[in-house]
């Protein structure tokens, strides 16, 4: 599967007049952070009823909104256990008309998106491997030349996620990943369709398999970092720990000893 060169970010030089008064620090606080959660797992692992729990319990009861490119999947589980959301159907996966979709739920102040699944704006029919594949035309064939015009969609719809003023969950689906080990094909696990480490712009990042177990792949969250749970309830087992952290104050700074 093609992958997207790694992005290059270019910091802007500094000026040299050796005015520093624009660079101020201040203490650190996660002061209106809000989550970023990323679930991948084959189908029929509960992606997509985990990331409802999680969604509800994040939104603490209040209605949340789904961005679903999985043909309704979300929607059978509309009104079980309390879990209520407003659902928007895509059939077509410009990650472009992904961003204005979280635009359009920011509008509507929904404290949660849930985005079932992520993989179609990767691989899906406008997808971002789609706006790679005609890009080319213009470079003469190049595929390569095309992430010309893939590299700043993609990164886009990653930044349109990050800045979403609510807190917002990303299913995605994974496959097996296999190595050539002295001439022998070895499985080494699972990665998501989408592309490569994306899963390392969320807070936390989760993996789940067809047992319906979850195990926590990175977090930023020290209450779930490397937790493995069985069939998870994902509003008390994931939401309920990321608001404790999310909320809680900084530690107060200790009392400079006395000379």
């Amino acid at each position: 599967m093609n992958q997207l060169p790694p992005p290059t970010r270019t910091a802007p030089r500094a000026e040299q007049n050796g005015d520093s008064g624009q660079f101020t620090f201040r203490p650190a606080s996660k002061a209106g952070r809000k989550a970023r959660l990323s679930i991948q797992g084959m189908s029929g692992s509960g992606k997509t009823w985990t990331g409802l729990g999680i969604a509800h319990g994040l939104s603490e009861g209040r209605k949340f909104a789904v961005i679903d490119t999985e043909k309704g999947a979300a929607s059978l589980y509309a009104g079980h256990r309390g879990i209520q959301f407003d659902t928007l159907p895509m059939d077509r996966y410009d990650p472009r008309d992904l961003a204005r979709a979280l635009d359009a739920a920011a509008q509507a102040g929904y404290p949660t998106v849930f985005v079932d699944s992520l993989s179609h704006f990767w691989t899906g029919a406008d997808g971002t491997l789609d706006q790679v594949d005609r890009a080319k035309s213009k470079y003469g064939g190049n595929k390569f030349a095309g992430w010309k015009d893939g590299t700043p969609i993609q990164n886009d719809m990653v930044a349109a996620i990050l800045a979403y003023p609510g807190h917002v969950v990303a299913s995605m689906r994974s496959y097996t990943e296999w190595v050539l080990d002295g001439g022998k094909p070895q499985r080494v696990g699972t990665r998501p369709e989408q592309r490569k480490g994306i899963e390392y712009e969320f807070d936390v990042a989760v993996a789940m398999d067809i047992d319906n177990q979850l195990e926590v792949l990175k977090s930023r969250c020290p209450g779930l970092n490397r937790k493995v749970i069985k069939r998870p309830n994902g509003a008390r087992d994931i939401a309920a720990p990321l608001l404790t952290w999310l909320n809680a104050e900084p530690d107060a700074q200790p009392e400079p000893e006395q000379k």
